[in-house]
């Protein structure tokens, strides 16, 4: 388990290792995942480790925009009272695409008392993490992070386009899955990305070209530790943002930019470690042990309690379509990537869970939070998933007429009436989400769009 708080000789070594380092961004993750913070001078470092950085409360619940959501409590009910925010050990790091002279360090909430504020997302994944000890077991966890790299520009018709090689000029345009080409039209990219990873202690492994022109992917090896496995993909996400800007472009971890290929998703591998770091859920049988046969069920019957968080936004579920390698029903299935919880092929150690639902645009500490709480229940309660699909799972879901919340509003709904996702996320927690989701709502739905006029404005 992580230790909660840094201690300050983690910044005294860093800062006598970088003493060229003048500025250092703080950077706390809220419920929408989105970072937001402050850039520090090198001598105000050492004072968030000795006591904290204090930071007003709206920070905890503002909605994707940066707007204050007043329903959730935190603003004028409270004054926009103070909290703490205190840094994460492990994560004060050189940040080379914001300059030479730059670092950054991730900070978590606390109470003026110093217990763990309930309304950060941090903490709420190291509860559901804290669980895990009534069973002796510990979660282990990696993030795979599909995104698209897009132009700064619109094209001729305001349209989002991928951008143009900076090695060859090429434009992709068609799919190319797995192509090399497509690795090396972006290679200047990809090696000064490997070196901010590298620089930053963040596992990044292989790299792939993914099912759509411009859609790339990038795994990050297993950690035993599922709080320091969301903390990587927090830092991987700015990370690959800070260095497409640097390259002329920009990454999105959107669900669904583009109408006529597929989304991005943010594919989560899970199992389970005995107390002597053993996988539980290793077998010689491709199916794995009993153990991960619970954890299956469990993730079943919460997936619909918990789609509000693996599909957090209006556009999350434009990406929920058959044949498009994004699932569309809480099926399971072994070495077959057309249900929702995959068991990939391999040796037997290796056995584990590939969670396919969630999308790149959801926060990763809620959506590892609400894949341990899904696991947790089906261990707790030995609930079956029943047999594994075989071959299409997407025409098998539509014979047997299942399929996931298809939409915002029902998803939302669903997560609000849902005591289990209360009681693992707490009451307050609970309660803030959806407020600040509500909010989200009401404000995308009362924009007037470009899809407005061309289906409305002369056809009403």
């Amino acid at each position: 388990m992580s230790v909660l708080v840094a201690d300050v000789a983690e910044a005294e070594e860093f800062l006598a290792k970088n003493p060229d380092i003048d500025t250092i961004q703080i950077v706390f993750t809220n419920q929408s995942g989105v970072g937001r913070g402050k850039n520090l001078r090198r001598h105000e470092l050492l004072a968030i480790y000795q006591h904290a950085r204090y930071l007003p409360g709206t920070m905890l619940a503002l909605d994707i925009t940066g707007e204050d959501v007043d329903e959730s409590g935190l603003v004028w009910a409270n004054g926009d009272a103070d909290y703490l925010g205190r840094p994460v050990p492990g994560t004060l790091v050189r940040a080379p695409w914001l300059g030479s002279t730059f670092a950054q360090v991730l900070l978590s909430v606390y109470e003026l008392d110093g217990t763990p504020c309930v309304y950060d997302p941090r903490h709420v994944l190291r509860r559901v993490i804290d669980r895990f000890k009534e069973f002796d077991l510990t979660p282990v966890v990696a993030c795979e992070l599909e995104f698209f790299l897009v132009d700064h520009e619109r094209g001729p018709n305001g349209e989002l386009r991928v951008p143009a090689s900076p090695v060859t000029g090429n434009r992709p345009w068609d799919i190319q899955v797995y192509g090399l080409r497509e690795l090396d039209d972006f290679d200047p990219f990809f090696r000064d990305l490997y070196a901010a990873c590298d620089v930053q202690g963040i596992p990044v492994e292989s790299a792939i070209s993914e099912y759509a022109p411009g859609q790339l992917e990038m795994t990050l090896r297993h950690r035993p530790d599922a709080l320091r496995a969301a903390d990587d993909a927090i830092m991987y996400k700015r990370a690959i943002k800070g260095v497409a800007v640097q390259h002329g472009v920009e990454a999105t971890f959107m669900a669904k930019p583009f109408s006529d290929v597929a989304g991005s998703g943010m594919h989560l591998h899970v199992s389970l470690a005995d107390r002597n770091g053993k996988n539980a859920f290793a077998s010689e049988a491709p199916e794995g042990t009993e153990l991960l046969k619970f954890s299956v069920g469990g993730m079943q019957a919460l997936l619909e309690d918990s789609m509000a968080v693996f599909a957090p936004n209006a556009n999350s579920y434009r990406r929920f379509r058959a044949n498009s390698y994004a699932p569309v029903a809480p099926t399971w299935g072994i070495n077959n990537r057309t249900v929702s919880f995959r068991v990939p092929a391999g040796p037997a150690p290796t056995r584990h869970i590939e969670h396919r639902v969630c999308g790149a645009d959801a926060n990763p500490y809620l959506a590892v939070a609400a894949l341990l709480a899904a696991i947790h229940h089906g261990v707790k309660h030995r609930l079956d998933p029943g047999a594994p699909i075989v071959g299409n799972g997407y025409a098998q879901a539509a014979e047997m007429g299942v399929k996931l919340p298809d939409n915002w509003f029902k998803a939302l709904d669903l997560f609000e009436a849902s005591e289990r996702m209360k009681d693992y996320f707490g009451p307050d927690f609970h309660r803030v989400f959806i407020a600040v989701k509500r909010a989200e709502q009401n404000r995308f739905f009362s924009r007037v769009t470009e899809l407005d006029y061309d289906w409305y404005l002369r056809n009403s």
